[in-house]
């Protein structure tokens, strides 16, 4: 069994104000995002998402943040907030959603593509090969916040978080800051090359990611403890696996019509 390295969630008192680890992923997330977005608008001349790019950066930062939230409140917890509405917007209280952020990020930058005529396909691609950073770093600060943790193990590396009871358990944010965060770039960052040479369907990256995630985040729910609120769905499945396989059939279904409609074309 490995200890648990207990690291004070708040990195920084200032005054009144807090500065938590888990905020601060969020913020290198954004940065990294902002900075690899904006290197494959150089090096491939993406003139017109140059033209937009500060602009839809804003819309899908709120889009996300907004979405997450939402998507915790509809997915995970809605007996609750249908009960206490005004605990909705109370983000920091904790209740974030992977799920919700990735439709919240798709709805709005979709909305934003229609209004000024960007090409929303060929934007999603560029911006989906980024998210797998904030992904991971994500992770990182549920295992500092000590939660999200994974089920009772005992492998030679379990943890006892504390607030898991006595029994170690698997560090699944790890294993999820891995896979969804080191793995899934990497893996995007490599075949955005081939996308861009070799001509592939706008759409295919955003294909590809929908199905690796949902991939990477349905085996390591094997090993996550479900939201005690929940439990198991139809007593076999977690709610990140049911929405994950949603996610898998959607990344299945683009990758299929966006070829079928390079074809006709």
């Amino acid at each position: 069994m490995l200890p648990y390295p207990e690291i004070d969630p708040i990195l920084l008192h200032l005054g009144p104000l807090q500065v938590r680890w888990y905020g601060l992923m969020y913020v290198l997330g954004f940065m990294a995002s902002y900075l690899l977005v904006r290197h494959q608008i150089r090096r491939y001349n993406l003139t017109v998402l140059g033209k937009h790019f500060e602009n839809l950066n804003l819309v899908l930062i709120v889009s996300l943040v907004l979405g997450a939230r939402l998507g915790y409140v509809l997915f995970y917890n809605p007996a609750y907030y249908l009960a206490n509405p005004q605990d909705i917007l109370a983000t920091w209280q904790g209740g974030m959603s992977f799920h919700g952020a990735l439709m919240g990020m798709l709805l709005g930058g979709l909305l934003f593509c229609k209004i000024t005529g960007l090409p929303f396909w060929q934007s999603a691609d560029v911006y989906i090969i980024t998210t797998p950073i904030g992904l991971g770093l994500g992770r990182i600060g549920n295992f500092i916040n000590g939660e999200l943790y994974g089920r009772m193990s005992d492998v030679p590396w379990g943890m006892v978080f504390p607030g898991g009871g006595s029994m170690p358990r698997h560090p699944s944010q790890l294993y999820e800051a891995f896979l969804e965060g080191v793995v899934l770039f990497s893996l995007l960052w490599l075949l955005k090359n081939r996308y861009w040479q070799r001509g592939w369907p706008t759409g295919s990256l955003l294909a590809l990611f929908l199905l690796f995630y949902g991939i990477f985040r349905t085996v390591v729910e094997l090993f996550r403890q479900p939201d005690a609120q929940l439990g198991f769905l139809f007593n076999v499945l977690t709610m990140g696996q049911l929405l994950s396989s949603l996610m898998i059939g959607t990344g299945l279904l683009i990758l299929f019509l966006r070829r079928k409609s390079a074809g006709a074309a």
